[in-house]
């Protein structure tokens, strides 16, 4: 039985709230965001389950169908293990903002201890980064920094990039995606090679969660860290299963989810904690880009976020409702998706 399976579609659509969340900053080039939340029929301690639907716009029917697989096993899957109570701890992020801006994002997080700084934005320059890096270091002198290029960089550029952070003397856990394909990783390996910079660990994120085979990248050897999270990769089982064959140290991240997502997130991370596979602190305190929630946000305390479920309130999913020409998109999407695993 698929996970579509589980949910006649006229249930699921029932059980779906459609909402438009306003963001403090700007985030992959939007303002607000928006996302279908699931009421399921599941309960942890008592305390209903919820789950999230939240692909991004751009994203084909066959890539978001894996959200919604995520979505159906959080909110319905019986069998599922899910966390009660419990804490993981989790990064601040560093939007591609001016580095004015940096400390007011860091003071959106509480006690994080390793900060994730987005570099190769589009239309800013090297210059523009290492600005941002030296205001991430002045503000935050101890703690340990990771760097996400998004794929935004050619060999050329991110060999540049990494040697100019390298002769600065950051340090990274790791740069994300710092080029988009096996081919490019490879070749940046070779462009490295000799210099300080070929110490920096690199690490895949877009070529795990969009790819058709999760785990191309872990066997190329290009890598030397996977960054997965749960919607993307199909559900909270499918994503232990790739960290573990894998053979990687591994960071659960956020797609900018909602709370609900969030949890959904932390529930991978706690898993994959439990399971004595290695993982670094959870790219989950993303709430803090958020300017208002449907529910009690869940931000980091202390540099960790709770495993408890999170419920919307029934005024706020009145009040940030998507409006009706944007519901019946998601409800579209959320029939054609459904199609695709019922399939």
């Amino acid at each position: 039985m698929t996970a579509a399976a589980l949910v006649p579609i006229d249930d699921l659509l029932a059980r779906t709230h459609v909402v438009s969340l306003p963001l403090n900053t700007r985030f992959r080039g939007v303002t607000h965001r928006e996302a279908a939340l699931i009421e399921g029929d599941q309960t942890v301690d008592g305390v209903p389950v919820w789950s999230e639907f939240s692909p991004f716009f751009e994203y084909e029917t066959a890539e978001a169908a894996n959200w919604l697989a995520a979505a159906l096993e959080y909110a319905f899957a019986p069998d599922l293990d899910r966390f009660a109570a419990g804490t993981v701890p989790v990064n601040a992020t560093v939007p591609a903002v001016e580095a004015a801006a940096v400390p007011a994002v860091l003071a959106r997080y509480d006690g994080c201890e390793v900060v994730k700084v987005k570099v190769a934005e589009r239309g800013q320059r090297l210059a523009d980064d290492l600005a941002r890096l030296e205001a991430v270091r002045a503000a935050a002198p101890d703690a340990r920094l990771r760097i996400d290029a998004n794929a935004g960089w050619s060999v050329a550029e991110a060999a540049r990039a990494l040697t100019a952070f390298a002769d600065a003397g950051f340090e990274f856990e790791y740069a994300e995606q710092p080029v988009g394909t096996v081919t490019e990783l490879a070749a940046l390996r070779r462009e490295l090679a000799g210099r300080p910079a070929a110490g920096i660990r690199l690490a895949a994120d877009e070529l795990v969660r969009k790819a058709d085979d999760p785990l191309a990248v872990a066997r190329s050897g290009t890598v030397d860290h996977l960054v997965v999270k749960a919607q993307p990769l199909g559900g909270v089982r499918r994503a232990t299963a790739i960290v573990r064959e894998s053979g990687l140290t591994a960071t659960v991240s956020s797609a900018l989810d909602t709370s609900v997502g969030i949890v959904m997130g932390a529930q991978l991370a706690a898993g994959l904690a439990k399971a004595g596979l290695p993982v670094f602190a959870a790219g989950l305190g993303t709430v803090s880009l958020f300017a208002d929630e449907v529910s009690e946000p869940r931000r980091p305390v202390g540099g960790r976020i709770s495993l408890a479920p999170v419920v919307p309130d029934a005024a706020a999913l009145r009040e940030h409702a998507a409006t009706p020409d944007r519901v019946a998109w998601w409800h579209a999407r959320i029939r054609a998706c459904h199609a695709v695993l019922a399939g």
